[in-house]
């Protein structure tokens, strides 16, 4: 993995390419390509790094051409070489691939075509698949590019040119996301709407197993054993501006300040305060079974698994269902326990996270009630689920995740108020907390208003390389969630944890002027989080308090205080997140650190 960018029609395509790269910069990579028919042959320039390092190399190095695929890589095999670099050619240099994704057995399909006569110079999978496409391949680019994939085992996102073919672009999908951009004699053909919506809004979305061969005259869509596909185009739903800086010096500042207007579109037609009831239209057609759910399992990865966290605390407290946090990379291979009433719900901001694809799979072959809370529409998830919720904060752009994150919880928050009005809330509490939640937009826009006073705290501790994140409750999933995002952009060691479990050994870790972090908002558990704070403060430890607006106590007992308005417990955590998503921001700023393209990180992890 990661981005993938193909184009054919009547352009000159070098910039398109280039500039769709440019738009899959957040997904994360470590070396770029392109690939173009020019001339009778294919001409590639590859480079490791970044974009603007293959850009100089086609400036200095000219590709001119109507045809052409491009590639960012995510090191799977094979370090981030030029070497390494997609796209990859075939031992003839006539075929071209770029390809996201794993193919497992590579080793034994890499041994065969070596006996085969077949040569290579890269470490990668990627190359073994397209010269076993050019093993095939007897004249007939289609034919070949399904006899290769029916050999191979994995995930993939394909683009395959072919010199023979100059104006032919053949893509496959599976497991890895890929649509195809349509506009008037011309198409693009990516891994990411963002890398299409500049040039068209109509865009087929490939399925697993679905392949499109593409040529400036049309396009046909085709199952790998050859049956025709009839695909309805679809709109992409969100513009170009949305994707754009729009002034903000990073995507992850812009995407914290939009949470106000994200939470808003989240919360938009959902919420009947006079009837007291939520309005969750995508599952009305599982409305019966989830009504009867005797257990709910959520499973998910990084950011979306926090979430999934503060929703088990909803759903217990709200709805009384027993519910439990899975890590989807684990669930699957713990031969899970599915009894019926068992519902399973997968949350991914993409919905094409493979492990929790992969656990929603696992899920539904073991007869639970799968559902899916993701934000792109028409992603893997969102097909595969039996319903599911679409989350519309927007497209996010920053690898490392904030609006969505919020819009999670309130889209939990709405499932376990309507689960709780029809079990255990009387419809005057469901009332009161749907108010609440619809008054989430401005309060975040109070906290937001501290930004310049947390930047200010930040820079005291830019030097530090080790952090505590501690909470209880509701906010304990909090405290995980602001050491992930110190971690992910600043490079600082960050561990979150339970504020009463610090004593049970980590406590060891505090040393004179170390930075620790307490949520010590008002609630059920305030004042044994007061008892961990004087913990702390007795070891020489610095504390950071996110604490309720209206109390005065808490600064007798900390070094500096960031505020939320007051908000019934089970809502605060959309506050509380806030002042550490800024926290960790203006850390990264402060170190100098790749706010948006973090090291060693992607935004959304197409392989297992």
């Amino acid at each position: 993995m990661c981005g993938i960018v193909a184009y054919t029609g009547h352009k000159a395509c070098t910039r398109i390419l280039l500039e769709g790269l440019k738009r899959l910069e957040y997904r994360g990579y470590d070396s770029a390509g392109m690939a173009m028919v020019q001339e009778g042959v294919l001409a590639v320039r590859r480079a490791a790094g970044r974009i603007s390092a293959l850009e100089q190399l086609i400036g200095e190095d000219p590709l001119e051409g109507v045809t052409g695929i491009a590639h960012t890589r995510w090191a799977t095999h094979g370090a981030p070489t030029k070497k390494n670099a997609h796209p990859h050619l075939d031992d003839t240099g006539r075929i071209g691939l770029v390809h996201n994704g794993i193919i497992e057995n590579y080793t034994a399909l890499k041994t065969w075509l070596q006996s085969q006569g077949k040569s290579f110079r890269s470490e990668t999978d990627s190359e073994v698949l397209v010269n076993l496409i050019s093993h095939f391949y007897q004249g007939n680019l289609v034919d070949a590019v399904q006899k290769a994939l029916g050999e191979v085992k994995g995930t993939y996102g394909i683009a395959v040119v072919s010199a023979d073919h100059p104006n032919t672009i053949v893509a496959a999908r599976k497991g890895s996301p890929l649509l195809l951009g349509v506009g008037e004699n011309e198409y693009v053909v990516a891994s990411d709407a963002s890398a299409i919506v500049e040039h068209t809004t109509s865009a087929v979305y490939l399925d697993d197993g679905e392949m499109v061969e593409i040529t400036p005259e049309g396009f046909r869509t085709l199952t790998l054993d050859n049956n025709l596909v009839s695909k309805e185009l679809e709109n992409i739903e969100f513009s170009l501006q949305q994707i754009e800086l729009d002034g903000y010096e990073h995507f992850m500042l812009k995407e914290i300040f939009e949470q106000p207007v994200s939470v808003q579109n989240t919360l938009r037609g959902r919420v009947d305060l006079e009837a007291g009831q939520a309005i969750l239209g995508g599952l009305q057609n599982v409305a019966g079974q989830l009504s009867k759910a005797k257990r709910i399992i959520i499973t998910a990865c990084g950011t979306a698994w926090h979430a999934g966290l503060v929703g088990e605390f909803l759903l217990e407290h709200l709805a009384r269902i027993p519910t439990e946090v899975e890590y989807a990379s684990e669930f699957r291979y713990r031969n899970p326990i599915i009894e019926p009433g068992t519902v399973v719900i997968a949350i991914s901001q993409s919905g094409e996270t493979a492990d929790t694809l992969a656990a929603l799979r696992e899920a539904k072959q073991r007869g639970a009630l799968a559902l899916g809370i993701v934000n792109v529409v028409g992603s893997t998830i969102a097909r595969e689920t039996n319903a599911g919720v679409y989350l519309h904060c927007g497209p996010e752009i920053g690898v490392a995740s904030t609006k969505a994150f919020s819009s999670q919880l309130v889209m939990l928050a709405l499932l376990a108020i309507e689960l709780g009005r029809q079990r255990s809330l009387d419809q005057q509490q469901a009332r009161e907390l749907l108010g609440h939640l619809s008054g989430i937009p401005g309060k975040i826009e109070k906290v937001l208003a501290q930004s310049d006073q947390i930047r200010q705290v930040a820079q005291l501790y830019l030097q530090r390389e080790h952090w505590l994140f501690l909470g209880r409750g509701y906010n304990y999933p909090v405290a995980l969630e602001g050491a992930l995002k110190l971690k992910e952009i600043s490079y600082s060691h960050a561990e979150g944890l339970p504020a009463a479990e610090m004593k049970h050994g980590p406590i060891a870790l505090i040393n004179e002027g170390m930075p620790t972090v307490f949520i010590a908002t008002s609630g059920s558990q305030y004042e044994k989080v007061l008892s961990n704070i004087e913990e702390v403060r007795a070891r020489g430890g610095k504390i950071l308090a996110v604490a309720t607006e209206n109390n005065a106590q808490i600064h007798k007992h900390v070094d500096h205080v960031f505020t939320i308005p007051e908000i019934p417990e089970p809502l605060s955590p959309l506050l509380t997140v806030v002042p550490l998503q800024l926290l960790a921001y203006h850390t990264a700023v402060g170190r100098d650190c790749a706010v948006d393209k973090p090291r060693n990180l992607a935004k959304s992890v197409t392989v297992e």
